[in-house]
């Protein structure tokens, strides 16, 4: 579970072309994510594409380091497959959080930039792939080899007065 400490916001990648193996894996870990009722609701779109990347990364000022991925994944519900629609957010986060750790096992970096609950954020993504209104449109992951070599490295959040213990 190294990962879970050593996962970082990487907002700099370096050319290196990232492995197709290495994205299935990462799809592969984002589809073992819990979800409300299994109801699974999740669908990606894989961006390679250097033109989208940089369309992707003007979606709003946090996602500017997307520039410089080599990669995007952007993540989807799919309103069809829920069974708790009122949950599809939770559903997806955990999604997400299976793609970055992942990515932190596999020596990759990676950028979470949320797109839901924002209406024009979710606009530009969709008209973008020309998107129904059956899908909704929660994050994109920037995924790529960091530009520092030490960008996955452990740094301690832990914080005792953040904790109450009830005995």
């Amino acid at each position: 579970m190294n990962a879970i400490f050593t996962r970082r916001s990487v907002r700099k990648f370096n050319d290196t072309v990232v492995e197709a193996e290495k994205i299935e894996k990462l799809l592969r870990a984002a589809m073992q994510a819990p979800s409300s009722k299994n109801q699974q609701c999740w669908e990606f779109i894989v961006v390679t594409k250097k033109e989208d990347i940089q369309k992707l990364s003007k979606t709003h000022t946090g996602a500017k380091p997307l520039e410089t991925a080599n990669a995007v994944i952007v993540v989807l519900g799919n309103s069809k497959r829920m069974v708790m629609a009122e949950r599809w957010q939770q559903d997806l986060g955990a999604v997400t959080q299976n793609i970055l750790l992942q990515a932190t096992e596999l020596d990759l970096g990676s950028l979470w930039c949320g797109i839901a609950p924002d209406a024009e954020r979710e606009k530009m993504v969709r008209e973008m792939y020309n998107l129904d209104d059956s899908l909704y449109i929660y994050s994109t992951i920037g995924i790529g080899y960091p530009h520092k070599e030490d960008a996955l490295k452990f740094v301690d959040r832990f914080d005792e007065n953040r904790i109450t213990y009830i005995k």
